[in-house]
């Protein structure tokens, strides 16, 4: 145990390991001695590697927590500061609300609680979401099933009159309207295809995540992928073939963006205490698909999971559709976060067989 340890206040804080909240315990010369396992994954690192260090390693110099700190020591009195601006990572900022209340354990001093600004909104955003996609499969389905019908009948007639017909030239016609009609039978299968029933068991992310990449190379050989993954990620219960459906999907489109040339990147990470489909869980594991491309065009970002809605001449606008349904088949959910010369996709799965929550 680290002399910078408090065992006695470790365990004294233990239920903070449980929350979803993020919260750091620091002492009083403002030196963290605690990060609970929320605070790990808002502010994307371990609590070894802060262990010790100043608050201002994590936090910056926001302006007003200084005073806060001296505040809450001096008078024994809780503060809260609003929309805070930290920097994750050194790039990507966060917009947080932090309590600061007086403790005392051990040399303990100080707790702070962060909680995203945003939070409110992503949950609705969450739901919205849901709802989207309970009416998306609702539509798919139903329009699928009404064409198939009448689909069939018409490719039908069309072979019956083709037999009938001696000049070469009224049977082109009638080959056309035979493939048109299989290609129209090849977007309902399609379409179909998320409906099917899942065949889950143990699946290797990565494992799948070379697949894809295989995959991606032999169709778009000017675009390199990179490797970013956390190996030590355990092994996932789900469908194997949605997937690397789902992941080939999310990639085909980054590359078809890049036009064929460009960057992908593949990132693992585990992520704490996170809730996924209204459903709260202790272990997720988080995938980001990132490409150096274009972006997507504003007015296409809140649409971008629709079916049959494309930002590319001549697409389909199932790939995404697909994908976001075999994630959210899994209790997951898929989020997109893209602006000009960088666009991530972010799968988060439950990392739990039984998929209950925590």
């Amino acid at each position: 145990m680290s002399a910078l340890r408090n065992p006695v206040a470790e365990r004294a804080f233990a239920g903070l390991d449980l929350l979803s909240s993020a919260v750091v315990l620091a002492s009083a010369d403002l030196s963290i001695r605690y990060v609970n396992p929320a605070a790990e994954n808002l502010f994307a690192i371990s609590s070894k590697h802060l262990n010790g260090k100043p608050l201002a390693t994590l936090l910056g110099d926001p302006p007003g927590l200084a005073t806060a700190f001296d505040a809450a020591l001096r008078d024994n009195w809780s503060y809260t500061g609003q929309n805070i601006t930290v920097h994750r990572g050194g790039a990507e900022t966060l917009r947080l609300d932090c309590t600061v209340s007086p403790v005392e354990s051990g040399d303990i001093r100080l707790m702070l609680e962060f909680r995203p600004i945003d939070q409110q909104l992503r949950v609705a955003r969450e739901e919205q979401l849901l709802q989207q996609q309970q009416a998306n499969r609702e539509l798919i389905r139903n329009l699928a099933h009404e064409i198939k019908n009448p689909l069939g009948g018409i490719r039908g007639s069309a072979q019956l009159l083709e037999r009938e017909l001696t000049n070469p030239l009224l049977r082109e016609y009638t080959q056309v309207i035979i493939d048109e009609a299989d290609r129209l039978q090849d977007l309902m299968n399609r379409l179909l295809t998320s409906h099917r029933m899942m065949q889950p068991g143990p699946v290797a992310l990565h494992e799948i995540l070379e697949r894809v990449l295989r995959l991606v190379h032999a169709e778009y050989e000017n675009v390199r992928v990179i490797r970013d993954y956390d190996i030590s990620l355990p092994e996932l219960f789900g469908d194997r073939e949605q997937l690397i459906q789902a992941i080939l999907n999310i990639a085909r489109n980054a590359a078809q963006a890049m036009e064929g040339e460009g960057e992908i990147v593949f990132r693992t990470r585990a992520v704490r205490q996170v809730t996924l489909a209204k459903r709260r869980y202790r272990l997720a594991l988080e995938l980001q698909v990132i490409d150096n491309g274009p972006g997507i065009a504003e007015a296409m970002r809140d649409k971008i999971f629709y079916p049959l809605v494309s930002g590319r001449d001549g697409g389909s606008g199932l790939g995404l559709t697909l994908a976001q349904s075999f994630v959210q088949q899994h209790h997951g959910m898929i989020e997109v976060d893209s602006w000009p010369g960088r666009t991530c996709f972010t799968v988060r799965l439950p990392l739990s067989r039984d998929n209950s929550a925590q």
